[in-house]
């Protein structure tokens, strides 16, 4: 039951001496009271996302004051642009509703079963809390306005037991639900909860150091005390009597931070939700300043799930599958197509940088993903070694005509990402990229095609086994459409406990510092009903530890 909520804010946000460090603990008092707090909550939260704004409420249902910092202009992050699909089990009113019989322990067990790969690496104790923590979550969200398609659900995940509703999109105005995506009826609604429950948001806020305790006799761990951001070109300091909690996203988008899980994924790889927002590793960098650990992070290279996906929207820089930019967004500036949309590889073939095949276009494996890193970074001394380089799309006006493709703007990204000439000669020689390291090949993407087509008259591919190809490309004009693998799920991320703690490299919990969403390690499960849950377990937790 929660906590009546005060909502005077006669001290909520005070001006308050400082008690802490920033990333480095502070050695001694002298220098601590240096540092004068600008604002204070009980509560400050990181990030105003599927995470970020779930703990924010659920810290304010306890009774705590919360701030919640974002650096983007909005609130949402990838939230808002997602499918709102958000599969929560074990007994949820939804579920009872339509007759469905389920249980925290068949929810565990779904997650654990040893015929599902893809949470193999799991942790056994954080899926434990998620599976327990399901049905009150999902109702949670019910209670907080947000409204679901009400048919009967679906099985997904590996499950055996039907747990999937959709959200339902928060309105028409794409102003409001930034793409028009179910994930917008989520956000939105946890938005005007979380407002009237009297949470305070502070966006355009870009958290840029923690503050912690310097140790001592009496306080050996050190203890994280707030943080500081940067707005519009000065520092605020935002004091945290009870916890810190990172909900920045992941790290997709920091190049640097994941190549540490794998090398090849260099920067013409773009990431799912861009440009809408970025995921750019600030909450782990900051937590592993204080000496915190990732956790699972095997679950990245297993070759499960949704690390890594195959475009379907081609001809555009972001063409992750599951989103397709509307004209009428108020993003469509920053995403500057909205793409071609394949429904069948059969329509063409598949490129590197150098103009060659590399693996059967209609597979949708980590085989092919392996083959498009691993076939064409390296081209001799003076090439990039890392990475696959970009992946282009080559077709003719038979595929256009077949799937009633419009290859102009605002279909197609010209500017570096879409090309049409009227011989495949002439095409390979407009290619032009930023991440295109070298020209490609006339004579290469000629003999590519050429080989191609004499396959479609023999029916089968020789070089990949490409299920009897069916189209020829011959009739011009001849277009390139960036195809390049998109970035999807963080599948590791910080060490934290059933808690939502933080644990540091030596296994000891980071007093006052939570971590949820993507920027939590320990559980692979693929999009909105995990950092869901931990978010909201994250708040409650944060909000009731001693001040």
């Amino acid at each position: 039951m929660p906590k009546k909520v005060n909502n005077s804010r006669r001290d909520f946000f005070r001006k308050g001496a400082a008690v802490g460090a920033g990333v480095a603990a502070l050695a001694s008092e002298s220098e601590a009271q240096k540092l004068r707090y600008d604002q204070t909550a009980d509560v400050v939260i990181i990030g105003a996302g599927a995470s970020g704004v779930p703990a924010a409420i659920m810290a304010r249902d306890q009774g705590a004051t919360v701030i919640v910092i974002d650096a983007h202009h909005d609130i949402g992050g990838h939230a808002m642009v997602s499918g709102g699909r958000i599969p929560l089990g074990g007994g949820t009113r939804l579920q009872k509703k339509f007759g469905i019989a389920d249980s925290a322990d068949q929810v565990f067990l779904d997650h654990t079963s040893v015929k599902n790969k893809e949470f193999r690496f799991g942790d056994r104790e954080l899926i434990r809390m998620w599976a327990d923590e399901n049905a009150a979550t999902f109702d949670f969200l019910l209670d907080n306005g947000v409204l679901f398609n009400e048919v009967a659900p679906e099985i997904v995940n590996g499950g055996s037991i039907p747990r999937l509703f959709i959200a339902v999109p928060y309105s028409d105005n794409l102003n409001e639900t930034i793409n028009g995506s179910p994930g917008s009826g989520l956000m939105r609604h946890l938005e005007k909860s979380a407002r009237a429950k009297g949470v305070k948001f502070l966006l355009k806020h870009r958290m840029t150091r923690l503050h912690r305790e310097a140790s001592s006799g009496q306080n050996p761990a050190g203890r994280v005390t707030g943080l500081t951001a940067s707005f519009e070109g000065k520092e605020v300091h935002i004091q945290a009597r009870r916890g810190v909690i990172i909900a920045t996203g992941g790290h997709t988008a920091n190049v640097e931070f994941r190549r540490m899980f794998d090398p090849r994924l260099t920067d013409e790889y773009q990431t799912a939700g861009e440009p809408w927002t970025k995921q750019m590793a600030e909450g782990e960098l900051a937590a592993m300043d204080l000496g915190a650990s990732m956790w699972a992070t095997n679950n990245i290279a297993s070759e499960r799930g949704y690390s890594i996906t195959k475009t379907i929207h081609i001809g555009c820089k972001y063409g992750y599958r599951n989103l397709k930019w509307d004209p009428k967004s108020p993003m469509f500036d920053g995403a500057g197509a909205t793409g071609l949309t394949v429904r069948n590889f059969q329509d063409l073939i598949m490129v590197n940088q150098i103009g060659q095949r590399f693996w059967n276009e209609v597979d949708e494996s980590y085989d092919f993903f392996n083959a498009a890193l691993g076939t064409n970074g390296n081209m001799g001394k003076e090439a990039k070694r890392n990475g696959g380089g970009p992946i282009w799309a080559i077709f003719d006006s038979g595929a256009v005509e077949r799937n009633k493709w419009d290859p102009r703007p605002p279909y197609v990204d010209r500017s570096g990402y879409f090309f049409t000439a009227d011989t495949i000669a002439e095409l390979a020689a407009k290619i032009a990229n930023p991440y295109q390291l070298h020209p490609m090949p006339s004579a290469a993407l000629e003999d590519t095609v050429k080989r191609y087509n004499s396959f479609v008259d023999a029916g089968g591919d020789a070089d990949f086994n490409k299920p009897a190809p069916k189209y020829k490309i011959e009739k011009g004009p001849f277009h390139a459409a960036w195809s390049t693998p998109i970035l999807h799920d963080c599948l590791a991320g910080l060490r934290i406990n059933t808690k939502c703690q933080v644990v540091d490299i030596r296994s000891k919990v980071i007093p006052g510092l939570y971590a949820c969403g993507e920027s939590a390690g320990g559980f692979a499960l693929h999009g909105l009903p995990r950092v869901i849950v931990f978010g909201r377990v994250a708040g409650r937790e944060a909000a009731l530890a001693k001040a």
